[in-house]
């Protein structure tokens, strides 16, 4: 990789010279390309473990997969200061990040398909994390590049809009089209099928005009940054290999096992951020402009949130914990509870495909609607009460003989909630960042956010075994829509002036 820690004049072209036209439809296709792999090492891969009966306990821990985009702030400063050799030469930093990032996608969900007997659950879980990875990465640069160009509220709203339509439409498209295609052509027609789809992007921004004066060449550049591509995702794959090794041998040494009770360590794991961000506190707000803990490209973003909030900040955090702790916990144990209650795989995916994506994007258009025009705690509150509303939409799912209209109903209650949610809650975070650093703190806020969420849902396997699927599902809106609790206090935080 080449370190280019300056920004390329023309670095913000691709958006169409700040046209609104041509920068919504951008973001429409981004938010397609990072949202059609999400579902599948998520929900559908649960849902697949379940066919191949493994247990609701271990499908659980394969929600923790989803906890890498939690720490994406690790690697997001790295987006903003390396270039991938060719693509990002040629096509400018963002756009060779996306690109190498789709081709990580693509291979993830090849091997997720050729692996999927889930013979080798090690095997599997390795696919999974990659694919996590490659997609998280893919959302860090869209995200800075998203809010460099749209710095105000006013202008977050209808971009933020785009891309969630394109995010979430994708992703309940490739929920239910990879159910419908798995009940005909097995789980391996189903990951390849979402593969395809998922790397139509990569020739359409590979077509694009150049950033600068495009030395060496289209062709020479694509070479080059396919070269380099497959070395970083060999690369990449090994690393994480090691690493799961380790993870999974430190797992067994403490006796963990798929019938261990994980809840009890997960809520004291959940706990020790905020001690050690509240001990960290005096001495961060102390601390002068010119401290290495502030100057420091590994650490200044993060720390200047503390710095700017003070202990607002652990009121901010532990509110966005509990914002959309609904949707991730519904989402590691939905798809198992609506198959056990005898729908088969094509009325699964009919409803994700017809009612969700029409409820997803009704949902996103409202809150990007209103997000722009209600004053900011009502549109908070009415996402967590809609997500919530969602939520216990299962439980009366549940106690229903199967049908299309129950399956209908509760669908569009838990699609159009989250929908409502996810965008007034992509712009508030947004607001939040600092100008100066909008990838890197944007990335920290939405990885914490979902921090708390996924270390829990890793444990819903545990937790329905302790109070069945009522009870998680009881609990899961219950906590969505606990935040509005903390409304009263997090409207009067204020950032210091720097």
């Amino acid at each position: 990789m080449v370190i280019d820690a300056r920004p390329r004049p023309g670095e913000r072209a691709p958006m169409g010279h700040h046209h609104t036209k041509g920068r919504l439809a951008l973001y429409l296709l981004l938010g397609v390309s990072a949202g059609l792999p999400l579902f599948m090492f998520s929900s559908i891969l649960s849902l697949r473990l379940s066919e191949h009966k493994v247990g609701l306990v271990v499908i659980g821990f394969f929600a923790w997969v989803a906890l890498l985009p939690t720490f994406k702030f690790l690697w997001a400063p790295l987006l903003d200061r390396v270039s991938v050799p060719g693509f990002g030469r040629f096509w400018g930093k963002r756009r060779g990040w996306i690109m190498l990032a789709q081709l990580g996608i693509f291979t993830s969900l090849c091997a997720m398909a050729f692996t999927a007997t889930d013979r080798s659950l090690g095997v599997t879980a390795l696919c999974a994390v990659l694919l996590a990875f490659w997609t998280t990465t893919l959302e860090i640069a869209a995200d800075g590049w998203r809010i460099e160009i749209a710095p105000d509220q006013a202008e977050q709203g209808p971009i933020v809009a785009a891309y969630l339509w394109g995010y979430r439409s994708a992703m309940v498209v490739a929920g239910s089209g990879a159910l419908i295609v798995a009940d005909i052509a097995g789980w391996t027609g189903a990951y390849l099928a979402i593969a395809a789809g998922a790397f139509l992007p990569f020739p359409i921004l590979a077509a694009m005009r150049p950033e600068g004066d495009g030395g060496g060449g289209r062709m020479v550049a694509l070479a080059t940054g396919l070269l380099a591509s497959a070395t970083i995702l060999i690369g990449v794959a090994g690393a994480t290999a090691a690493i799961g090794g380790v993870v999974l041998a430190l797992a067994a040494g403490a006796g963990m096992s798929a019938t261990t009770n994980v809840t009890p360590v997960v809520l004291l794991i959940c706990l020790a951020p905020f001690v050690a961000m509240a001990l960290a506190l005096p001495a961060i707000r102390r601390a002068p402009a010119d401290a290495p803990i502030r100057t420091s490209a590994a650490i200044g973003p993060y720390v200047d949130i503390f710095w700017r909030y003070g202990s607002g900040a652990l009121v901010l955090l532990a509110f966005v914990s509990l914002y959309r702790m609904g949707d991730v916990l519904a989402m590691a144990l939905a798809k198992p509870l609506v198959k056990g209650a005898g729908y088969t795989l094509t009325q699964m995916g009919l409803a994700d495909g017809v009612v969700a994506l029409a409820a997803n994007m009704a949902g996103v258009g409202a809150g990007g609607w209103i997000a722009t025009r209600w004053p900011q705690g009502w549109t908070l509150a009415l996402g967590a009460m809609l997500a919530a509303i969602g939520n216990w939409a299962f439980v009366w799912l549940a106690h229903e003989p199967p049908g299309t209209a129950v399956l209908v109903i509760a669908t569009f209650a838990d699609q159009f909630g989250n929908g409502i949610a996810a965008a007034v809650f992509v712009v508030y975070l947004s607001m939040l960042v600092n100008p100066a650093w909008p990838g890197a703190q944007y990335a920290f806020l939405s990885g914490f956010a979902f921090l708390l969420p996924r270390l829990l849902a890793g444990a819903a396997g545990s937790m329905e075994a302790s109070i069945g699927y009522d009870g998680f599902f009881l609990l899961s809106g219950g906590l969505s829509a606990a935040s509005v609790l903390l409304l009263p206090l997090v409207m009067r935080v204020r950032a210091r002036d720097a």
